[in-house]
């Protein structure tokens, strides 16, 4: 019986210690760098537009291979039931004289069979493009602005993953400072409601008091409550959009915000050194590049087609035809009815330059707009930064005194926890001005295209 309580004992502990590493392994603390990088690594998107790349990629290669001569091979083999006959009757070619008087030709009939009952062929035949070489140039070129604008699509798409991530994470770290107030005032309103219950058993308050320190108090867990809830979706969208399992408890290291002050350039100079780096920006100028590209396409669409041509045949069953024959040539295609329907591609392409010169006119506004009210949300939150960081001296201040009173038994409880709640708050504001002006930085980061 020992033994197995022993044996018993032992598998208890084993699955405890078990519990205990599985716990702290989905505790492992992520920095907000880490958490980025996941999200990029693990995001199906980014992986659909690099597997997108590859394409377009893979496109301009192929479509390179049509500058260069097409090779083309042939065989053939065919087996002939019936053979036809040739039949020259005696004379047909004519007659010359002799001594022996005129002679025919042929002197009597003849009789040929053509060919054979098995007739092989094979040919090698080659054609090198020649007039369509500057619109297959062309072709190049709008397969190289794909991968380019493929390419900026993907930049653009990392860029808003990263700073969605960077509003989770600056998210999470704000709700959970507004916890820590939560609780503390909580606290404080548990302790009020104490010192109401002492003082009406000792008949000094009426109990109309106690119901609205009861209403705080749930008011105060509703708050935490409202908190918790928004640090769950928080935590859940870090999860999907990290692809981390929703299981894994997320612990966030605290950001370092001693470097909170970055120094910013005005707003025209933030403004021009943006239109050569924003990502929307350059998309719009790759799909004006293109619709140029397009126009020459289709004005060089109206060429003909010529090119060389040169093969090889060999041929066996047939006596008429020449066992073997070399040959070069020049091949001319032009179908006229392109002439036509190019026109109306080419009224296509200019609308479409059009659209694209627009394109970036709208950009460069709208680039323009971002960058002014994200240079002005910069400033502001600066200015609230810096208006928090005053208020939480001065509430730690007056929290040091508060202190001293409670070490000299000058002060009750409660006044404490409602300076501690002061300076809880205070110390909530500051961090949330803070990471507010740091992902306003980030927003304005991301329009420049740093």
């Amino acid at each position: 019986m020992n033994s197995y309580i022993k044996r018993t004992l032992l598998l208890a502990g084993i699955l405890l210690v078990s519990c205990v590493s599985l716990r702290a392994q989905n505790n492992a603390p992520y920095t907000l760098q880490q958490l980025i990088d996941s999200a990029v690594a693990k995001n199906n998107l980014v992986s659909i537009k690099e597997w997108q790349l590859q394409e377009k990629i893979s496109k301009l290669k192929e479509d390179e291979t049509k500058r260069y001569p097409s090779v083309i091979l042939g065989a053939n083999y065919q087996y002939n039931f019936s053979l036809g006959d040739l039949n020259i009757p005696a004379g047909a070619i004519g007659s010359v004289p002799t001594l022996n008087g005129d002679r025919l030709l042929p002197a009597e009939n003849q009789q040929m069979q053509l060919g054979q009952h098995a007739n092989y062929g094979a040919d090698i035949a080659l054609y090198q493009p020649l007039l369509q070489q500057a619109r297959i140039k062309t072709g190049l070129d709008i397969d190289r602005a794909d991968i380019a604008r493929s390419e900026k699509e993907k930049v653009k798409m990392v860029r808003e993953l990263k700073l969605a991530v960077r509003k989770l994470y600056y998210g999470i770290l704000i709700t959970r400072k507004q916890r820590e107030e939560a609780v503390v005032r909580l606290e404080l309103a548990q302790v009020k409601l104490t010192d109401a219950e002492s003082a009406l058993t000792a008949g000094k308050t009426i109990s109309s008091n106690l119901a609205g320190l009861r209403a705080l108090v749930a008011e105060e867990e509703q708050n935490i409550l409202k908190l918790d809830i928004v640090l769950q979706d928080y935590n859940h969208e870090l999860s999907d959009i990290t692809n981390i399992q929703h299981d894994t408890n997320i612990s966030l290291q605290p950001l370092d915000t001693t470097t909170a002050h970055i120094e910013t350039s005005p707003v025209e100079e933030t403004f021009q050194n943006a239109k050569a780096a924003n990502t929307d920006l350059r998309i719009a100028r790759i799909d004006q590049e293109k619709a140029l590209l397009g126009i020459k396409a289709a004005k060089r669409s109206n060429l003909p087609d010529i090119g060389l041509v040169a093969g090889y045949y060999y041929q066996k069953g047939n006596p008429i035809l020449p066992t073997s024959s070399p040959y070069i040539g020049i091949n001319l295609r032009w179908n006229l009815q392109d002439l036509f329907t190019n026109h109306q591609v080419l009224r296509q392409r200019e609308a479409q330059l059009k659209q694209a010169e627009h394109k970036v006119l709208y950009q460069q506004q709208q680039l323009r707009a971002d960058i002014d009210k994200t240079h002005r949300k910069v400033n502001q939150t600066k200015a609230l930064m810096e208006v928090a960081r005053k208020a939480m001296r001065y509430r730690h201040e007056e929290l040091k005194v508060q202190r001293d009173k409670q070490g000299a038994g000058l002060n009750i409880k409660s006044a404490l926890l409602e300076v501690e709640a002061a300076a809880a708050k205070s110390e909530a504001d500051f961090y949330a001005a803070q990471l507010s002006y740091l992902l306003t930085i980030a927003e304005l980061e991301h329009l420049t295209g740093l």
